[in-house]
């Protein structure tokens, strides 16, 4: 449990990117591409984080680390609901990024150890689904009621959440009784690193679209309230991705998933950001986002068996934010220079790369044994 916590507290964005970006830019009174910016810097933050701390994973007391990074993240999103300019509003972005990313890179490492790390990732990504459809399902109606800083709130008292969790049950490894231990001096395969680029690629498309979501509705015509109740049933869908990708594991070749998950992003962000009618527009949301949470569960489990040692995967929040903090900034310029359909085909571009990628990402090029198996 408190390693869910720890992921839903770390990946906030995967759910929370419509309405954060929305907020930024209707209740701060921010532009596209400054709203699009100030998500970028935390996800900047998060991914300095990973790639400072994931090829040391193996050295720090995981538990310790969580904890204290957690409670500096709430105390930075605290500072933000105090803020109006964009400047102590990068500050804080970055520091919560920077913070959010140390304990999300641990709790990563960590369940990339566990002996079933596809199956444990999965549960996560349930717990991600559940957070989704509360967070979808309240906060734009706090922000109406209360305030534009309800959305800062909300995070800062999830991440004291994390903290208090990580304190109490944060797992410790053993790594005397781990030989995967062992692996940490060993480089990276190209295996792994195609697998590492395929990921980033899809989180580019992923922020890029579903950050700009509640704005696409509302350029086609779209109501508030119809929009919003598609952002609450994205919620309730996304209890299931995770769950059933974890119920599949020894159905389907993971190899197989990761070459199909970006082909179907990139359609699903065709029909969101070309439709104007509405039905199409309100299935695609709720599946694009389904789609991510479901690939990146098997690309997940295939890195960890690429790489035991668990630092490919303590790296998941540098691959997945490197892209997420590319996609808001790069969807609010190409939305500032051609409209909400230019981002349609720049996702149509990521998803052949990814396809590129993750087909040289075989287990056959660095075979290895998990341990447990």
């Amino acid at each position: 449990m408190a390693l869910l916590i720890a992921h839903v507290a770390g990946m906030i964005d995967l759910v929370a990117l419509p309405v954060w970006i929305s907020t930024l830019i209707t209740e701060y009174h921010f532009d596209p591409q400054q709203a699009g910016a100030l998500v970028t810097l935390f996800l900047v933050g998060t991914v300095a984080a990973s790639l400072i701390f994931a090829p040391r994973f193996n050295d720090f007391n995981g538990r310790m680390v969580a904890t204290l990074s957690l409670a500096l993240a709430a105390i930075a999103w605290a500072a933000a609901t105090k803020q109006t300019h964009f400047i102590p509003m990068a500050i804080c972005h970055a520091m919560a990024g920077f913070t959010a990313g140390t304990a999300l890179s641990f709790t990563h490492g960590t369940i990339g150890r566990s002996l079933n790390p596809h199956r444990l990732f999965a549960m996560a990504g349930g717990a991600i689904g559940v957070f989704g459809t509360i967070f979808l399902g309240t906060v734009p109606k706090l922000v109406a009621t209360q305030g534009r800083e309800m959305v800062f709130f909300v995070f800062c008292g999830l991440m004291i959440l994390a903290s208090v969790t990580s304190l109490l049950a944060f797992p410790q490894l053993a790594a005397d009784h781990d030989p995967a231990a062992t692996a940490g001096t060993q480089k990276l395969s190209r295996a792994v690193w195609a697998g590492i680029f395929g990921v980033s690629l899809m989180a580019v498309t992923q922020s890029m679209v579903f950050g700009f979501f509640q704005e696409i509705g509302v350029g086609h015509g779209f109501s508030t309230d119809a929009i919003v109740g598609v952002l609450i049933a994205l919620g309730i869908v996304n209890l299931f991705p995770g769950p059933v990708a974890g119920l599949l594991e020894k159905m389907l070749n993971p190899e197989k998933v990761v070459l199909a998950g970006p082909v179907a992003q990139a359609i699903l962000a065709l029909v969101i950001t070309l439709s104007s009618a509405f039905l199409p527009y309100a299935i695609a949301g709720p599946v694009f986002v389904a789609t991510m949470v479901f690939t990146h569960t098997f690309a997940f489990g295939l890195l960890s068996r690429l790489d035991a040692s668990g630092r490919a995967v303590a790296a998941t929040p540098a691959m997945l934010m490197t892209g997420a903090a590319v996609g808001p900034i790069l969807g609010g310029t190409l939305i500032q220079i051609s409209g909400y359909t230019s981002i349609g085909f720049a996702a149509c571009v990521c998803a052949t790369l990814a396809v590129i990628s993750f087909s040289k990402a075989r287990l056959i090029h660095n075979p290895v044994v998990v341990p447990g198996e």
